[in-house]
């Protein structure tokens, strides 16, 4: 028996009801054929997907498994669907595009604006608020055509246009004496900042990855007490008193009326670069043209941003 996209179906609807009598009414079906579709779907993956008595319906390890996966293939159809029928109704293509945090909220807006009259037919799918790593994997695995993303990458697969360099800047709390004692135009040293409790991107991030060597350079390892994978919940974390950020620079920064924002005197800077999968060129549903024209529009945008900065 091959597996079908409806025994997927039926399989979900009992995983998410945990009741035959429920899910075949939600599925305008009876029992009984349901009850048999789901043995043969058992039967052809050769293990139990669910434990079965006269009071509950429970997953087996292998059916959580399968939950979770089947609920990914029906979620790719349905956007595959989508996609198809958007180019289908005369757009120009559609670009799935990840946004690292800081431009998820500086850079993206910008980008958005500038698309609207320079790529009217294209829908863009935002992920907002990614790793770099996250990125690179959804990439690799096909589920994002295009990043906007720190460097550097590990895999060879993965090219990046670098648009621009952002200096880091020191994120405190309002109440916090290094925001007490400096003015909003003088910079910290990162040894100001040696047995201070810091909030961080995770390790694997390329943020997190350069304060950690500026911290080493400095002589001190960086004393960190809480980790968030979004910009927004790194900042509120700071607001909240929890600790000192470090982040790339940007007016656009969340929550930005519960933190103080100070230049770091080593002036460090961390790119950001237009990434894609180089392997995929050709092959995939994105064409190449299409992502040499985000390319350029995501260095136009970042161009205008930055002469914005210059005006008096």
């Amino acid at each position: 028996m091959n597996i079908e996209l409806r025994h997927l179906r039926y399989f979900l609807a009992v995983a998410e009801e945990k009741h035959f009598g429920r899910a075949a009414a939600r599925l305008h079906m009876a029992q009984p054929p349901l009850s048999s579709q789901i043995k043969q779907l058992e039967s052809a993956l050769g293990t139990k997907l669910f434990e079965r008595t006269t009071r509950k319906v429970e997953l087996t390890d292998a059916g959580r498994l399968l939950m979770e996966r089947a609920r990914q293939i029906l979620a790719d159809l349905e956007a595959a669907e989508f996609d198809v029928a958007e180019v289908g109704r005369g757009a120009a293509g559609v670009l799935r595009v990840g946004f690292s945090g800081t431009a998820t909220y500086r850079l993206m807006p910008e980008i958005l604006r500038l698309a609207q009259s320079e790529l009217p037919n294209v829908r863009l799918q935002i992920s907002g608020e990614m790793l770099t790593p996250q990125m690179e994997t959804a990439l690799l695995e096909n589920r994002l055509d295009v990043a906007i993303l720190r460097p550097p990458v590990q895999s060879t697969e993965v090219a990046i246009d670098e648009i621009e360099q952002t200096p880091l800047a020191v994120v405190l709390p309002l109440n916090h004496r290094l925001a007490l004692s400096t003015n909003p135009d003088e910079s910290l040293p990162i040894t100001s900042l040696a047995g201070v409790d810091l909030v961080s991107y995770p390790r694997t991030s390329s943020v997190a990855s350069a304060v950690w060597e500026l911290c080493r350079q400095a002589g001190f390892r960086p004393r960190i007490v809480q980790e968030a994978t979004e910009t927004s919940t790194l900042i509120a974390m700071a607001g909240a008193g929890l600790g000192v950020a470090l982040a790339p620079a940007s007016a656009a920064l969340p929550l930005h009326d519960t933190i103080a924002v100070r230049a770091l005197t080593e002036q460090v800077t961390i790119g950001l670069g237009v990434a894609w999968r180089t392997s995929t060129l050709g092959t995939t549903a994105t064409p190449p043209l299409l992502l040499t024209s985000f390319a350029q529009l995501a260095r136009q945008a970042a161009e205008n941003l930055h002469r914005s900065t210059l005006r008096p």
